[in-house]
């Protein structure tokens, strides 16, 4: 059975549009070509860091991280960056006596703007500074395992990405769903790893309570 589901955050929970444009006008950049740029590097197989490298070689993303948080400019999201099935979905899945957690890839100040949000609708939040260890690595996802009351095929792990979410999940021994939505997801849907290795495959998470239950059932 599915006792536990955890959520990743971009993308997944949180709609990411506002920071990455956020990032373009930083660069000093037109939006539309940084995006453009943006789904070029992730369609390619690469790491969406080197979308940097291609307008500022060199670019250090902690060190302008911290420039931009000196600046009066740190990376933010709020309420209106969540997506609207988020709420609904998390009370629905509680509802239903299933333990929630979030953990993805994210700054400690991302974790404390997760906590404000958030904290009365799951059981936990992790963030991969918190634990010193970011996907795709097998580590995040045993911390993962670590700090759910649950055995590992009992958890859910909810994510848009192939490649740093289901892939590492399964590999961990975890059941998986994949949303699409997002970049990642829209690029990667028709792979033969997105159509075969996720348990689910969602186009909304308010999908995912009655294929949960009827999983268990």
């Amino acid at each position: 059975m599915i006792r536990a589901v955890v959520f990743d955050v971009g993308e997944c929970l949180v709609d990411e549009t506002r920071e990455y444009g956020t990032w373009a006008d930083w660069l000093g950049v037109p939006r539309h070509t940084f995006h453009a740029v943006f789904g070029a590097v992730i369609a390619q197989g690469r790491d969406y860091r080197e979308t940097f490298q291609e307008f500022r070689p060199g670019f250090d993303l902690h060190e302008e991280r911290e420039r931009r948080a000196a600046a009066g400019q740190s990376e933010t999201f709020g309420e209106g960056d969540l997506y609207d099935d988020v709420r609904p979905t998390l009370a629905r899945l509680r509802a239903d006596g299933l333990w929630l957690g979030i953990a993805g890839n994210q700054t400690i100040r991302a974790g404390k703007i997760l906590r404000e949000l958030l904290t009365d609708d799951v059981d936990l939040i992790g963030t991969s500074d918190d634990w010193g260890a970011s996907k795709p690595d097998p580590k995040f996802f045993e911390r993962v395992a670590d700090v759910t009351p649950f055995t590992h095929d009992e958890i859910l792990y909810v994510g848009d990405r192939v490649d740093n979410d289901v892939r590492p999940a399964v590999i961990a021994g975890m059941r998986t769903a994949l949303v699409r939505r997002g970049p990642w997801a829209t690029i990667q849907w028709q792979s033969e790893e997105a159509r075969e290795l996720p348990t689910f495959r969602v186009e909304s998470l308010d999908e995912l309570p009655p294929l949960i239950r009827d999983f268990n059932g």
